[in-house]
């Protein structure tokens, strides 16, 4: 008797449909094209394209407010350049105050 349960066992590991499955199961999740681990890394990669998309449409829109800003007036234009480029007449002196944090 079990020497029957053994020889069962043994049929249904040498089983040429068992055998077929399970090399189909390997080849579908780990070596096809559309693997589960593809899968699994496009899926991450695809998360950090939208959180990249996010961050560009944000500073995107702050830049056309920045631009709306610049278009809007000389007054606005003059204030950006002193601001961020330091910029003074030719009468004046520029001192650049560091606040230590």
């Amino acid at each position: 008797m079990e020497n029957n349960k053994s020889h069962k066992k043994t049929t249904i590991l040498l089983n040429k449909y068992f055998i077929v499955t399970v090399l189909f199961l390997a080849w579908i999740v780990f070596f096809d094209e559309n693997s589960i681990v593809a899968h699994q890394k496009n899926k991450s990669r695809l998360n950090e394209l939208l959180k990249q998309k996010e961050y560009y449409i944000e500073h995107i829109t702050n830049d056309r407010k920045k631009l709306e800003d610049l278009n809007s007036g000389m007054n606005q234009l003059e204030k950006f350049a002193r601001e961020q480029y330091y910029m003074s007449k030719p009468d004046e002196d520029v001192f650049i105050v560091v606040e230590e944090k």
